[in-house]
């Protein structure tokens, strides 16, 4: 605690024990005390490097994922133009077509978005965990695959080529001064150009400090089966699960 004489110290350790968050810090003068500055750049530096760093090969070859990209040429162009991190580029769409499965139930794709450190961190034991709990169901997956300098809408360009029923992509959340490991998981039934963001959804903060990635990745399985049970995804999935229960309350 950075504070001298809180008004009250009880309240304020139990508050502190409560978020990662930058409170109770104290200043000196008008300025921050060194350590909390340090504690800061720290932080900040690790922001930047989760963006702008690449995900290694090793891990790729790893979980033998091959490496497509985008229309975006450079770090730079991705975050100025977040449109051409939807789209992929055309060799990209040529190379997924040689090389994956067509039609599956459930196909994976990994992309760095905006932190290669959230998928270096977390998502080899997602991943391995994700498929064990897609197998235990009997839910054939397609050919896995890894997108760089991917956003979220790019699964669109993937449904339309592989049409699959179920897409899940496991992408680097925006780093902040508290987390710069952050993954999140997003789900779309039948995903195609054209799709709007309310068919999408989410499972984020998953990192050490969060959801744990082996238990995240279990979850992630049982996500998928109430998917194709009610056959939608975002606002249709909970539309269709009222609709059901009302119909359940009723009867």
């Amino acid at each position: 605690m950075g504070i001298n004489e809180p008004f009250n110290k009880e309240e304020l350790e139990v508050l502190i024990t409560k978020t990662p968050a930058r409170i109770g810090i104290g200043r000196a003068g008008t300025r921050p005390r060194t350590d909390s500055w340090l504690k800061f750049r720290f932080d900040h530096a690790a922001a930047v490097d989760a963006v702008y760093g690449d995900v290694s090969e090793v891990l790729l070859k790893r979980l033998d994922l091959f490496k497509v990209k985008t229309r975006a040429s450079d770090k730079e162009v991705y975050l100025r133009r977040p449109d051409y991190g939807r789209k992929l580029s055309d060799e990209a769409k040529q190379m997924i077509e040689a090389k994956c499965i067509k039609g599956p139930m459930v196909q994976i794709i990994i992309s760095d978005g905006l932190s290669s450190k959230a998928v270096e961190e977390n998502v080899e034991d997602v991943y391995l965990s994700f498929k064990q709990s897609l197998l235990r169901a009997n839910l054939d997956v397609g050919t896995p695959f890894y997108i760089e300098k991917g956003r979220v809408a790019v699964m669109d360009d993937v449904g339309e080529i592989l049409r699959p029923k179920v897409i899940v992509l496991l992408i680097g959340e925006r780093p902040g001064l508290v987390s710069a490991e952050s993954l999140s998981a997003y789900f779309c039934y039948e995903p195609r150009l054209g799709t709007i963001e309310a068919e999408r959804m989410v499972i984020s903060n998953i990192h050490k400090g969060g959801i744990p990635p082996v238990e995240a990745g279990a979850h992630l399985g049982t996500v998928i089966q109430k998917i194709l049970k009610y056959q939608a995804s975002g606002m249709s999935l909970v539309k269709k699960e009222n609709e059901e229960e009302k119909s359940t309350d009723s009867a």
